[in-house]
């Protein structure tokens, strides 16, 4: 009889973040793989009884990934490369491994020198796990305990990802496979311990179990904990949050936020019983990469990679004659700007049609500055997106500016915020549109749901049941972000080139670019 002490790591949501740097702007910063490389090492030096997971999210994400994956891809995976000489024991599949197409991401999984687990993905036509492996199974000394990770992924994908991106591919729900699986690994393999590696997070608060978003099926951690007998330990993603020492119905969660800022650890205290191993004791907490020193080992693999996507950001491709810079990201969303307008501009003429729809996609957005280069629009489009053309009604367009007028909240002081619907529990900036091409205005004193006051085209007011035609990325036009009046409708045009591409060759073309401003829409307050 003895015990010994189980150390399991999460990384999740990394994003193709290595270097501790921000690449829009390439001023430092407390991230990146190179850094959890040294947190892991460590771990590893104080106890041999480790396993290291990926939670998924890790291949797409960063202009070093987006340069493999668009001008590199015939050389190994720069992501699988460091998981490997990290000696991972397993991955899972997060939505945006799906991003760059399927091909680059079987050759991601064949270069891998571990598992990627992924149980609830099945072959569409023979209902067999459509990756190979739903679990991993670990012993722990030769009479020692037997560890099972079963790996989940987010059945909400279809809901985003472009059809041939996950042609073939089923996405099963996560509770009744977890309900279908976790007995099998205890019973017919006699796992002592097991844990389950799921990208995806919490639709319920983790103390009170109150919905916190609305029930679609993407998040579904909490239903796992509370649903499933005989789960030990669930490693969470996908919402970038920062989660630890939480337990919901005696199931230990954890989930280390995005970008590598943060490494989870949990320790298990397991007891040899007459009836087998049995956990003890176990506790979490996330180590912050703050202070850490990178990797050696890392930064030398990443190297050539890093080298060719510098020389890439810095070649320059054109002038902007204005004002085209993010100096408030939250009043670039409450009046029409430059930047945004360029944005759905590039979009209208590609398309060829006159209504256009984008986002700012995230707070640290720069805008772009008088001297453009490829650094410049990756570091503001910042997401492998491509374009479609759908054609809706006129209730369908006052219904999704009505989804994006529920952005603000008016405080008591008559200043404006965003509402927690976009913060909480993770941040959806990017779900917020601005359009062009039609005239509008939002009064968000007015109750969400009532906020859209005016809405005109060509000077006449939208009919409510007349077809128009609207670019807008894939991810929207597949009803991602709550935008359900989008789904089912009529694809006019899909346009298979990344937006950042369209948007660099725009610029390239003209080499000069105003920075222009139609006020055709305005928030009220």
């Amino acid at each position: 009889m003895g015990t010994i002490q189980l150390t399991l790591l999460e990384t999740s949501d990394v994003h193709g973040n290595v270097l501790p740097i921000n690449y829009g702007t390439n001023q430092d910063a407390e991230l990146g793989f190179a850094k959890l490389a040294t947190l892991i090492k460590k771990e590893r030096e104080k106890n041999a009884h480790v396993l290291v997971i990926d939670n998924g999210d890790v291949i797409q994400g960063t202009p070093l990934t987006y340069h493999y994956a668009r001008f590199a891809s015939d050389q190994a995976n720069p992501m699988v490369k460091l998981l490997n000489a990290m000696d991972y024991d397993a991955a899972v599949f997060g939505n945006h491994e799906f991003n760059y197409g399927l091909p680059l991401l079987k050759k991601a999984v064949e270069e891998s020198r571990f598992p990627w687990l992924a149980a609830n993905l099945l072959n569409a036509e023979t209902g067999e796990p459509y990756f190979g492996k739903p679990y991993l199974l670990k012993r722990f000394g030769d009479q020692g305990p037997l560890v099972a990770v079963l790996g989940l992924t987010t059945q909400y994908i279809p809901n985003w990802e472009k059809a041939e991106h996950i042609r073939g591919i089923a996405f099963k729900n996560v509770v009744e496979t977890a309900k279908q699986w976790v007995p099998y690994l205890r019973h017919e393999w006699g796992a002592d311990i097991v844990v389950v590696a799921y990208h995806g997070g919490f639709e319920r608060d983790l103390e009170s179990g109150k919905p916190t978003e609305t029930l679609t099926g993407e998040n579904l951690g909490y239903a796992l904990c509370q649903q499933v007998e005989g789960v030990d330990v669930l490693l969470t993603g996908h919402q970038h949050r920062f989660i630890e020492s939480a337990k919901i119905n005696g199931v230990l969660v954890v989930q280390p936020g995005s970008t590598g800022m943060a490494l989870g650890k949990i320790d298990l205290i397991l007891e040899e019983t007459e009836q087998g191993w049995q956990c003890k004791q176990k506790s979490a907490q996330l180590l912050s990469v703050e202070g850490i020193t990178p990797d050696e080992e890392v930064l030398a693999l990443i190297q050539p990679y890093e080298a060719a996507t510098q020389e890439w950001l810095d070649q320059p491709i054109g002038h902007i004659e204005g004002d085209m810079l993010v100096h408030d990201p939250l009043a670039i969303r409450l009046q029409d700007n430059p930047l945004i307008e360029f944005i759905n501009k590039v979009q209208m003429e590609t398309a060829g049609v006159d209504i256009s729809n984008t986002a700012l996609f995230d707070n640290q957005s720069p805008g772009f500055p008088k001297n453009v280069t490829m650094r410049s629009v990756v570091g503001n489009y910042i997401y492998p997106n491509t374009l479609v053309v759908l054609r809706i009604k006129g209730s369908d367009m006052k219904a999704a500016l009505e989804q994006s007028a529920g952005y603000f909240e008016l405080h008591e002081d008559g200043t404006v915020g965003v509402s927690p619907a976009f913060t909480t529990p993770k941040p959806q900036h990017y779900n917020y549109d601005m359009w062009e091409g039609i005239a509008y205005e939002m009064d968000i004193r007015k109750p969400v749901g009532q906020r859209i006051t005016r809405l005109n085209y060509k000077g006449k007011p939208v009919d409510m049941n007349r077809d128009y035609d609207v670019v807008m990325n894939n991810y929207r036009a597949a009803g991602g972000g709550e935008y359900h009046m989008y789904q089912g409708k009529k694809v006019i045009k899909d346009i298979p080139i990344d937006v950042s591409e369209l948007i660099a060759n725009y610029i390239l073309e003209r080499n000069i670019i105003p920075a222009t401003v139609d006020h055709n829409w305005k928030v009220i307050y």
